[in-house]
Formats: structure tokens, C-alpha cells, sequence
């Protein structure tokens, strides 16, 4: 198959290589400006002494992985994602601040049958990732294994993709962004069913007991935050890239206006931009 077409698994790669440094991007600018957020989560956790081992599932590029270390700083953080790119990025934030010591990285399928060997950690973090699991309950039974007696599980969802513009904008396509998520929410739900799910009953029924959950609005003014107006534009990219062949011309065309950087109409340039969402976090007891 490979010789049969010999440009195509180069391009295949490439285009991998390119969309992994886009999502590497938008992850580093989300860790950058929900950083207060993250550290708020970590602190409303139910932990009485301080964890001696952590394991950070689905670690993307690290936003947990380094709040973490900097809220437990006796602690070791094993980061795991099924990403070798995210992984070598985090690895590298690790010896730029000089944390390599404490910070172990794992590839690893979450959906596989069979984990490598990933401890008995005392805290298990889930950021923004469970919500991509084919088989999430038996993720959840083997979190539960491998996490020590006691041990607790935080699971941390984003109720949907984070909204940028007024609902009235932009002035020649009202709604647009509401529109094209609408889109994209219907696509999400053929190929990520447990996204903005009830995470409760599901760690329940796994054998955990769910001794809290608490629920962050997001709202942060972009006139406040340089870092805003590039996250819109990698974020809407890539929801243009996934809603191209399902919503109208006119919707895309608005979009693609949106998107030109040369434009003085674009994202960067708009003064109205706000990150809005919410995060809720499930913190689970092993029984």
C-alpha cells in the first residue's frame, strides 16, 4: 500500500505533524489563561496531606502537570497522553524550569486493554480528557486499580468548546459562532458521545464516591489578555476545519473573514473578544 502511493503517507504524516503543533499551541494558551482557574480547581480538592505521587491522564503540553507541581511541591507527576509530541514539549518545559527530576512521561492508549505500569499514585488528575474515551467506564474500573487505598480521582470537564464573540457579532453574520459550535456539536456527539457528560453517576457506579463537585464560570475580557484573541484564532480554526462541510456559505465566508490575519476585521484585531465557558470538577474517593 505504502510503495503503491509513496507521497501520501509523507503528506499523511506532515499533516498530522502540523495539526499536533496547532493543538500543542492552543493548549499551551489555554494552560496560560485558565491558570487561575486550574490552581482554583486544585485548591477546592479534598486533600488532606500533600500526595507523594500523581498521575496526570491525558497530560496534553502540561497545564495540570506544572500547576500541580507548583501546589504539591514535594510531589512527583506522572504525565501521560498518547501525544509523543505533547509529551516531548512537556518533558522540555520540565528541564527548562529544572523539574525533570520530578516529572516522568508515559505514551500510553487509555483505551487499551492493558495499561503499563503507571504506580499507585495518590491523586489521579483528568483534565479535559475523559470526555475522548471509546471506553470510558473501564477507564474509569482502571483508575480505580491502580490508584492508592484512599487515593482520589479529579476529573475536569469544559461544558462544551469556550465561546469568544458576542452573540450579536460579527455585524454582517449575527450568531455565527453559536451556529458553527451547533454544527460541531452534532458531529461531536457521532464520535464523542460523553462530552459535557454527568461524570457522577459513571464514577459511582465504577466504585468511587463522589465527595464533591463544583462548577467554574469562565469569563475573562480579552481587552484584558493579549493571549485571548490568538487562542480564538486557533480555536476557531480548527472549528472551521471540522464544520467546513456543514454549515452554509455565507457562514463559512463570514468565518474565513474572521480568520484572515491580514484583515484588519480579524480576531486579533477585535476589541469585543471574551473567553467564556464553564469547568466542573468531580472529586472521587477510591472506596
Amino acid at each position: 500500500m505504502t510503495s503503491a502511493h509513496p507521497h501520501h503517507g509523507a503528506h499523511h504524516s506532515a499533516a498530522h505533524v502540523a495539526d499536533s503543533a496547532v493543538q500543542a499551541e492552543i493548549l499551551d494558551l489555554d494552560a496560560e489563561i485558565l491558570a487561575d482557574h486550574t490552581v482554583a480547581v486544585i485548591s477546592w480538592l479534598p486533600i488532606a496531606a500533600a500526595p507523594r505521587e500523581i498521575l496526570d491522564l491525558g497530560c496534553g503540553t502540561g497545564a495540570g502537570t506544572f500547576a500541580l507541581l507548583a501546589r504539591f511541591p514535594t510531589s512527583r507527576v506522572t504525565a501521560v497522553d498518547s501525544s509523543v509530541e505533547h509529551l516531548h514539549r512537556l518533558h522540555r518545559k520540565a528541564c527548562a524550569d529544572g523539574e525533570q527530576e520530578r516529572v516522568r512521561t508515559i505514551r500510553a492508549d487509555l483505551d487499551a486493554t492493558e495499561w503499563p505500569d503507571l504506580g499507585t499514585p495518590d491523586l489521579v488528575w483528568a483534565s479535559a480528557s475523559m470526555h475522548h474515551m471509546a471506553h470510558p467506564d473501564r477507564v474509569l474500573r482502571k483508575v480505580r486499580d491502580v490508584l492508592a487505598p484512599g487515593g482520589l480521582f479529579a476529573v475536569v470537564e469544559l461544558a462544551g468548546m469556550p465561546r469568544f464573540l458576542p452573540e450579536t457579532a460579527p455585524d454582517d453574520r449575527p450568531g455565527l459562532e453559536n451556529r458553527c459550535h451547533a454544527a460541531a456539536d452534532d458531529l461531536h456527539a457521532r464520535h464523542m458521545p460523553h462530552r459535557g457528560a454527568d461524570w457522577g453517576p459513571m464514577l459511582t457506579a465504577a466504585g468511587f464516591t463522589v465527595e464533591g463537585v463544583r462548577t467554574l464560570a469562565v469569563d475573562i475580557d480579552g481587552a484584558s489578555n493579549a493571549a485571548i484573541g490568538r487562542y480564538a484564532l486557533g480555536t476557531l480554526r480548527r472549528l472551521r476545519h471540522a464544520v467546513a462541510d456543514a454549515v452554509s456559505s455565507e457562514d463559512l465566508a463570514a468565518l474565513d473573514r474572521l480568520l484572515d490575519t491580514d484583515s484588519s476585521h480579524s480576531l486579533p484585531h477585535r476589541t469585543d473578544l471574551a473567553l467564556r465557558t464553564e469547568r466542573t470538577v468531580w472529586a472521587a474517593r477510591r472506596n
